[in-house]
């Protein structure tokens, strides 16, 4: 078993990690930001120009790819870190029950809404801080991709660095480049949906701002941006859309759905006040977004693999007491 990622305590003089074949791959600035959880990048990268890290005794760059057997040394880091051992993991036991796939590469959870991908301004324990805590019989582990905090649904992670290297690829590229990768949502809009199955081209423009604060918006001038919408189930008041993404750019489905006229429920960015009002009515009490299916190449057997995350409880009463159905 690999060396226990170094924390404060273990910090205060220079360590040494031999590095194993979980880890192998990885640049030396990467392997580095998740063993030093915590510690700014801008001082990761001041010690390696330093030369006080070293691999095999010997000066690196920031890009340099360990293998198998290389001894790197970390010297002493002072910087407090919040590690898996100061988290309590009793609180997120759910996590274990929210898994949807497991291999020796893979991790595969049904993410909650409401709980952020990792920790950030304002966020001290994000769900790969908390994961890390209940699964500590893991060596490493790190996301493939993100969702927004208020989506649930499939969400992949990586066991290994080799791993999260090549998904990184396919989900860079999304659907549109290779058809490695097909990631499909479920979404209710506000309204009945009139346009059968519709190809949104629209660009988006993710660093745009109003009133301050920054917001995504359909822009000419923005990236490239593309979904497919198909209705499930329709109604006046809303409609049940699955939505096919084959890019993945900031909250682009919300954006999609919005520049359609059709807002979705629960949203209090993008979302219409008064249709986010009448929704609470029939028990929705989050932005109704959900990551229900993924299907991609297997990073080591090449093999397809098909995932699907069940709506939850509170998702299907919403559709149930609007009378829409998942078929």
């Amino acid at each position: 078993m690999s060396p226990t990622p170094p924390t404060l305590k273990q910090h205060h003089q220079v360590s040494f990690v031999t590095i194993d074949d979980v880890h192998a791959g990885q640049r030396v600035d990467n392997f580095l930001f998740t063993h030093l959880k915590g510690v700014p990048k801008t001082h990761i990268y001041r010690i390696i120009r330093k030369g006080e890290v070293r691999v095999n005794k010997g000066r690196v760059k920031q890009t340099t790819k360990l293998k198998v057997g290389d001894q790197v040394r970390i010297p002493p880091i002072r910087l407090a870190e919040r590690t898996a051992a100061n988290i309590d993991a009793t609180r997120y036991e759910f996590l274990k029950r929210a898994t949807l796939f497991e291999d020796d590469a893979l991790l595969i959870i049904n993410k909650p809404s409401g709980m952020a991908v990792h920790a950030g301004s304002g966020i001290q324990i994000g769900l790969i801080e908390a994961l890390r805590a209940v699964r500590q019989d893991l060596r490493y582990l790190e996301l493939v991709h993100r969702l927004d905090r208020a989506t649930s649904g499939c969400l992949v992670l990586a066991k290994k660095a080799s791993v999260l290297k090549a998904l990184h690829e396919d989900f860079k590229n999304n659907s549109l480049t290779t058809g490695r990768l097909d990631k499909r949502y479920y979404t209710l809009v506000k309204g009945r949906w009139r346009h059968g199955e519709r190809n949104v081209v629209k660009p988006l423009n993710t660093e745009a701002r109003q009133h301050g604060e920054r917001v995504v918006i359909v822009d000419a001038q923005g990236k490239y941006a593309r979904s497919i919408m198909r209705p499930v189930s329709v109604s006046d008041l809303a409609s049940l859309v699955e939505v096919k993404l084959l890019t993945g750019r900031t909250h682009q489905v919300r954006v999609h759905a919005l520049s359609e006229g059709h807002p979705i429920a629960g949203d209090p960015k993008y979302g219409d006040l008064e249709f986010n009002k009448s929704m609470k009515a029939f028990g929705l009490s989050r932005l109704f977004l959900h990551a229900v299916s993924l299907r991609f190449r297997h990073p080591i057997t090449d093999a397809e693999l098909q995932v699907e995350a069940p709506l939850s409880d509170d998702l299907n009463a919403v559709l149930t007491q609007l009378t829409l159905s998942l078929n």
